[in-house]
């Protein structure tokens, strides 16, 4: 039987970004951390986050087209949570990303702030965590 998380990363996984935020399974409420660019320092900083952050558990958002069927994106994301898995030596889940961004951007904008396009990748991982945890009695 797998130990139960006290913390949890999530990430919302593009192609030149990758959003994260945190949850302490104590407070049960994710907070944004930062987005960070898929460059030759990503793995190096993601490890800097893990390493302040310890979390027992990293949750992908998996993108899937609006009927649920996997896509290119789907295969993309998969390969790169392998690599974290492997990288980390910490498990990885996968969440439903359905919509998180353009939720976040929705928020964002209603908000009547300025705010960037990594802003709306690091609020995307917010709500791919609270799905994770609404969903996930292991979680809890």
């Amino acid at each position: 039987m797998a130990a139960i998380p006290s913390s949890i990363l999530g990430l919302d996984v593009g192609d030149r970004r990758v959003g994260v935020a945190a949850v302490s399974l104590a407070s049960r409420l994710p907070r944004p951390l930062t987005t960070l660019v898929r460059d030759d320092t990503f793995f190096d900083t993601l490890q800097a986050l893990i390493t302040s952050e310890e979390p027992d558990l990293l949750v992908v958002g998996l993108p899937r087209n609006l009927s649920g069927e996997r896509t290119a994106q789907t295969q993309t994301t998969e390969a790169f949570a392998a690599e974290l898995a492997q990288r980390y030596g910490l498990p990885v889940k996968f969440q439903d990303e359905a919509v998180t961004s353009k939720q976040a951007e929705a928020e964002l904008k209603a908000r009547g702030k300025d705010y960037r396009r990594g802003d709306i990748d690091a609020l995307a991982a917010v709500y791919i965590l609270e799905d994770y945890l609404a969903n996930n009695q292991e979680a809890s």
